[in-house]
């Protein structure tokens, strides 16, 4: 009986390759096996995360086996595949540039807020003793449908299933007392 050879070693990636599209797992798992260490690398040098460079490199295998634009006539998978990481690393190095920015210009707001001058700090406790008492000046239907929606964050039809009460009934009562607030805040509202 003759010996068989070990598929990877018989295999070129774009027969691979086509085995993987004709839904050849072994095939998959042979590709993964040539070129995981390509593509982990490109991905942690860009990104710097060893974690980041796992999961990057768990979604470039992931695409190219659900559905690649690799066109085997146009280059190696190799180079196919370390332009795709390098480019999808981009990508995330930029998200994630993005998002610490924002964060930071949050996070500076929040501490501008906080350290303002006495003078508006004492302007803002009384425009909230305003707020309290035209809150007290509607009915209580009024005050329980605005302090489940804005402060305990629930939906009019989420607050009209847990009081029981018609949906029409509670934007009517929501609509009536934001009326009423506005009203009795027209000197604060610019």
């Amino acid at each position: 009986m003759p010996s068989e050879q070990p598929t990877n070693s018989v295999n070129t990636d774009i027969e691979l390759y086509q085995a993987l599209k004709s839904g050849s797992n072994d095939a998959f798992g042979i590709i993964y096996d040539r070129h995981a260490s390509l593509v982990y690398g490109i991905a942690f040098k860009i990104l710097g995360n060893a974690q980041e460079a796992e999961d990057l490199t768990q979604d470039v295998f992931l695409s190219i086996a659900r559905s690649c634009t690799y066109e085997p006539n146009r280059g190696s998978l190799r180079t196919f595949l370390a332009i795709l990481t390098r480019s999808r690393a981009i990508d995330r190095g930029r998200s994630h540039a993005s998002k610490r920015k924002a964060l930071g210009q949050w996070q500076d707001n929040q501490q501008q807020t906080t350290t303002n001058a006495p003078f508006e700090q004492v302007s803002r406790s009384e425009q909230s003793e305003e707020v309290k008492n035209a809150i007290s000046q509607l009915s209580d239907e009024e005050q329980q449908i605005l302090q489940l929606a804005y402060y305990d964050g629930l939906s009019q039809s989420e607050i009209a299933s847990q009081l029981q009460v018609p949906l029409g009934t509670v934007k009517a009562r929501a609509r009536r007392g934001l009326l009423k607030l506005r009203q009795a805040l027209a000197d604060y509202i610019r």
